[in-house]
């Protein structure tokens, strides 16, 4: 495993468990961003599940699971660009760098572990 792919993934991992955390908090700036795409706050347990299944996956694929690696971080990968695009649609430009750089992690890791 080499460096790049360690550093990536560790950060996507931190990054997601630390957003399902603020998720399932149902923190004021979770909710307010939710609100603007038209998540209603019951679904963010759902979506704090998902993205805690991707990063556990994808801690398990830096632990030698590398099939589960690679198929959390296409869970994650397509999970963001559902993400990105319900910004879009709502015309919520003001935070869509947050699933952006969510999205450009989860590729990331999904590029270093198929490579792996």
């Amino acid at each position: 495993m080499n460096l790049a792919c360690l550093t990536v993934t560790c950060a996507t991992v931190l990054a997601n468990a630390g957003i399902a955390a603020g998720d399932l908090a149902k923190a004021p700036f979770v909710l307010a961003n939710s609100a603007r795409v038209g998540v209603p706050p019951r679904g963010l347990p759902a979506l704090a599940l998902l993205k805690a299944a991707g990063a556990a996956g994808l801690l398990l694929g830096l632990l030698g699971v590398r099939p589960l690696g690679v198929a959390a971080g296409t869970g994650l990968v397509l999970f963001y660009v559902g993400a990105v695009a319900a910004h879009v649609r709502a015309r919520a430009f003001r935070t869509i760098a947050f699933p952006v750089l969510f999205l450009a992690l989860a590729a990331g890791s999904l590029a270093l572990a198929a490579a792996r």
